[in-house]
């Protein structure tokens, strides 16, 4: 018992240091994303698919879209292949890298084929039977591995008395991952059109030995004949890592937001802190408004679109700065030839030589 009391001690303070760490650089600088599952481990199974398959076809597309659209931030896999990675090394991954946030990505399975939807969970005590179940099935990866019950101390993944634990781990981090798994199904269900089946709790292992913000994400169910249909279709897969990808952009946004705000401020930088310039790269421009899912959205994920007198208006990417918005300047190109750079000030357009001068660049 002494030596479960100072584990969770160890837990806390160790969390603790990684976060300070993370956070002294104002900035999210780092992720890491976990695909679920792989090599022996398939996972779920539907008709036709394998979990560990549709969720690592969703997490790489994820890493493309951040390494895109957000290169300032470096991206960390937990596997970018077929094989098996257990749960604990999973999250000395993510702790080693000293990361921000941990997306851990899923897909999931139920006796009764007509449920659907995703579900996006935040490190937590299970209020229902059947987040409890969610739980045990993810987590029954643990048997698969060798000696799993000294790594875990005992922890049974089948016996609902090993989750009372949970009580004991007091989350440092729920209020970042509960706001980070909201924004994940906002997206999936306002922008991505799924059905959303909300934000949840459980007790999951993967994100109990991560020391830092972290959901795990739940992509829809393969038991669902048409949800496999789509999960399994690359249109599917490349629409849920857009959804995921829009979320943490706006979890980042927040982030660097609120560090901002709680760095000191030197008086010089006080000029530039009173105005929020923003760089982007407009790719077209049209009379009327382009419906979603046509021309320049099938080519990019990442779309802002801004009225300009008459026309409408479409961007990608985004950055605080000049320099980092140039560096994604010559892959848009490629798609739109003559793509240029276009600042705003307070989301209002502003010539890019006064953006530059009063940001300093």
């Amino acid at each position: 018992m002494k030596l479960f009391i100072f584990s969770i001690v160890w837990v806390l303070l160790l969390g603790f240091f990684v976060s300070a760490d993370a956070q002294s650089t104002g900035k999210l600088k780092r992720v890491v994303i976990d695909a679920g599952h792989g090599g022996k481990d398939p996972g779920a199974h539907g008709q036709y698919s394998k979990e560990k398959d549709v969720v690592l076809a969703v997490a790489l597309k994820l890493g493309n879209y951040i390494e895109k659209y957000l290169p300032e931030v470096e991206v960390v896999y937990t596997r970018k292949k077929d094989v098996f990675i257990p749960l604990m090394e999973r999250a000395e991954i993510a702790n080693k890298s000293k990361a921000d946030l941990f997306i851990s990505i899923h897909a999931n399975y139920i006796s009764n084929s007509r449920i659907r939807g995703t579900e996006t969970f935040a490190l937590g005590l299970h209020r229902t039977q059947e987040n409890l179940e969610v739980a045990k099935k993810e987590n029954s990866v643990i048997l698969l591995e060798d000696d799993y019950s000294t790594t875990f101390e005992g922890f049974d993944p089948n016996l609902s008395e090993s989750y009372i634990i949970f009580e004991l781990y007091q989350n440092s981090y729920l209020d970042q991952s509960l706001e980070m798994a909201s924004m994940v199904e906002s997206q999936f269900g306002q922008r991505v059109g799924r059905h959303s089946r909300g934000v949840k709790q459980a007790g999951f292992l993967v994100l109990r030995e991560t020391f830092m913000p972290g959901v795990l994400v739940e992509l829809g169910f393969l038991s669902n004949s048409d949800e496999e249909k789509y999960l399994t279709s690359n249109e599917g897969q490349a629409l849920l890592a857009s959804g995921l990808f829009r979320a943490f952009k706006e979890y980042k946004q927040n982030f660097d937001e609120k560090n901002k705000l709680n760095k000191p401020i030197q008086t010089a930088e006080i000029a530039k802190n009173t105005s929020r310039i923003k760089y982007r790269i407009q790719i077209a421009s049209s009379r009327k408004k382009i419906k979603q899912g046509t021309s320049v959205y099938r080519k990019l994920d990442d779309i802002y679109e801004y009225q300009d007198g008459n026309l409408f208006k479409y961007t990608t990417g985004e950055s605080d700065t000049y320099s980092e918005i140039s560096k994604i300047l010559p892959r848009i190109r490629e798609e739109f030839k003559d793509c240029f750079v276009i600042a705003f000030e307070n989301d209002k357009r502003i010539p890019l030589s006064d953006a530059r001068s009063k940001s300093g660049e």
